[in-house]
């Protein structure tokens, strides 16, 4: 805001200089004291104005290019000069406020239009295709880094998620505290200790209490730490972690979607970028691109493993957008990437247990009822939008904060985005599910 100031100063200070003189000049040249009193009110008003014109200025200047959000505010504050002006200089009263409607109606609009979801238009970016196996440790590591957080470097930034979805769940970084799933740092130390547990059964998976004992029938058990990696991604049910699985279940359920399933559907060569990361980042020598992959299609059958050879770039995380609206719903909700988290009545595959179940129907009216709701929706519809736009807005209980992407505004078009909102608004409990066109 200070900026603003000084940049709107820096810009209109002529002017500005020259309303003082004229409020100096009237001062010394009016004598009669009822119009050096109108003289000098009406010239401090127009004083006023200047400046909050020139802060509109600057203030569309600073974000045309960047935060398109504030622009609208530019065209509030000119409404707010118009119509002063116009209360307080009675020759151009008509015409301020003619003009001080227009940009009200400007302000409105613009303003509406800067809520709804924005994509960029433009063309799309081309097609890379990476060959993982040909890499060296490093540049697999820095393929594996965009799969999980979006980019290389993106690791330490708090929020950041790429195609592999994981940070929603796991913690990543030395000592950090995760409540919906294990911390991931230290994993290769970690790994061969789990494959001691009473409870892994290793090389006698009936033994298992979990609801899944393996992978497939005849997979067996990991036997050493990359195994261990690969059929905790492949078969997050084989084996749970004390105090992590789905809550009710005594540990025998993992909240964790397959990974090499939708709607996340990482390939084998891009599950190898992912597990060499997690040895690089912490200087350990990985397992070589061939024995990751090896170790990957002991647990996945060759039916379920996703197009190897030739990926698409990795980390398609960043600004991409996931769908338009033109889907068909099962697809529109696994391109958003809804069911690894959530479980949504009617769309095949979603069964996710990491978010509230969607049955929103019923569950939005109840919510903006709630005493803690501090939203701004006012209908099913308008408290569904806010929840992919805004997820922060309200938290549902037993689930933390923070853990929903917020870059669906970006992601979605407004197609896609009404799509959506208008299936999740039709699922009531007890009643039939909605057609899907």
């Amino acid at each position: 805001m200070v900026e603003l100031l000084e940049r709107a100063i820096e810009m209109g200070w002529p002017v500005l200089l020259m309303l003082v003189g004229l409020l100096l000049y009237f001062q010394a040249t009016i004598s009669d004291p009822v119009k050096k009193k109108r003289a000098s009110f009406q010239t401090l008003i127009g004083i006023f104005c200047a400046f909050l014109a020139f802060i509109a200025i600057s203030n569309y200047v600073d974000n045309f290019e960047g935060n398109s959000g504030l622009l609208p505010v530019s065209l509030v504050m000119i409404t707010i000069m118009t119509f002063v002006m116009g209360l307080y200089f009675p020759n151009i009263s008509a015409l301020m406020k003619i003009g001080g409607f227009m940009f009200f109606v400007a302000a409105a609009l613009s303003g509406y239009g800067n809520w709804l979801p924005q994509v960029e238009g433009g063309f799309p970016p081309p097609v890379v295709k990476l060959d993982f196996q040909s890499m060296s440790a490093q540049q697999l590591g820095d393929e594996g880094e965009k799969i999980i957080f979006g980019g290389i470097g993106q690791s330490k930034t708090q929020g950041a998620i790429g195609k592999g979805q994981c940070p929603l769940c796991h913690g990543f970084q030395k000592g950090f505290l995760s409540e919906r799933a294990p911390n991931l740092y230290g994993i290769p130390d970690t790994a061969p200790e789990r494959l001691k547990e009473p409870n892994y059964h290793m090389n006698n998976p009936e033994a298992r209490t979990t609801e899944q004992k393996e992978a497939f029938p005849g997979s067996g058990t990991a036997t050493n730490a990359q195994e261990y990696i690969a059929e905790s991604h492949a078969c997050p049910s084989c084996f749970v972690v004390t105090g992590f699985g789905v809550k009710g279940s005594n540990d025998t359920v993992s909240p964790m979607p397959k990974i090499h399933k939708p709607p996340i559907s990482l390939t084998l060569g891009e599950l190898a970028a992912v597990d060499t990361w997690i040895y690089t980042r912490e200087g350990k020598e990985p397992p070589s691109y061939d024995e990751i992959v090896t170790s990957y299609e002991k647990f996945i059958p060759e039916a379920d493993r996703p197009a190897a050879g030739g990926e698409e770039e990795a980390g398609a995380g960043g600004g991409n957008l996931l769908a338009d609206g033109s889907e068909p719903y099962d697809k529109l909700f696994m391109k958003a990437g809804c069911p690894a988290c959530h479980t949504i009545p009617g769309i095949e595959g979603a069964t996710g247990k990491v978010g509230p179940l969607l049955m929103e129907g019923s569950n939005a009216p109840i919510r903006i009822k709630d005493p803690g709701y501090q939203g701004k929706a006012k209908s099913p519809k308008e408290y569904i939008t806010e929840s992919i736009l805004n997820p922060s807005a309200y938290v549902v209980k037993d689930f933390p904060d923070n853990q929903m992407p917020k870059d669906f505004g970006v992601r979605l078009t407004g197609g896609a985005l009404s799509k959506m909102v208008d299936y999740l608004a039709q699922l009531k409990e007890g009643q039939p599910l909605p057609p899907k066109e």
